[in-house]
C-alpha cells in the first residue's frame, strides 16, 4: 500500500477567496458556470434504450450550469453512465456499492460543493432583475434586543 505524498483529493478543497488559492488560480484557474444553465436540447442518449426515469434525469442535468462544461470536454458518455446509475441507485434495493459510485459520479462531475470546488468551477451569481422601490412599503421596524431589556439601577447609598 502506498504511504505518504499527495492523493488526487486529499486535503482541503481549494477556496477562491484564499490567497493561496489565489496563487494556484493564477496558473489554472477558476471557471465561472452560466447561473442559467446550458442552454439548448439534451445530447443525443448515448447508451442502449434508456428508461423513462433516465430521460427525464438526462434532461435535467443537461440543463445545469456544469453541463457547459461536460459539452466542451465530450463528457456525453460519463453523465449517460451516472444517469444510469443514479436511477438503479434510488431502488429501494440498491446495493451499497452502486450509491457509492453515485456520490464519487457528483464529485467528479461537480454536482457536489466539494466537486465544484476541486473542479475550481464557480457559479456565476443570478442577474438580477430590476428593484423599483414599492412606495406604500412601510419602513422596517427595529426589534428589541436582549440589551433593551437591561435596566439601569442607581446604588443605593444608604445601603
Amino acid at each position: 500500500m502506498p504511504r505518504g505524498g499527495a492523493r488526487a483529493v486529499s486535503g482541503p478543497p481549494p477556496d477562491p477567496r484564499s490567497l493561496r488559492s489565489t496563487k494556484v488560480a493564477d496558473k489554472g484557474g477558476w471557471r465561472t458556470l452560466p447561473a442559467e444553465g446550458r442552454q439548448g436540447d439534451a445530447p443525443e442518449w448515448p447508451l442502449t434504450t434508456p428508461a423513462d426515469r433516465e430521460l427525464g434525469l438526462w434532461d435535467d442535468l443537461w440543463a445545469k450550469p456544469q453541463a457547459t462544461v461536460w459539452e466542451d470536454m465530450g463528457q456525453e458518455l460519463e453523465v449517460a453512465l451516472f444517469v444510469r446509475t443514479l436511477a438503479e441507485a434510488e431502488r429501494a434495493d440498491a446495493r451499497v456499492d452502486v450509491k457509492k459510485m453515485v456520490r464519487s459520479y457528483l464529485d467528479s462531475l461537480g454536482l457536489s460543493v466539494a466537486g465544484m470546488n476541486r473542479n475550481r468551477w464557480k457559479i456565476a451569481p443570478p442577474l438580477e432583475e430590476e428593484h423599483v422601490a414599492d412606495p406604500v412599503a412601510q419602513p422596517a421596524v427595529r426589534r428589541p434586543s436582549a440589551r433593551d431589556r437591561l435596566k439601569v439601577v442607581p446604588s443605593g447609598e444608604g445601603s
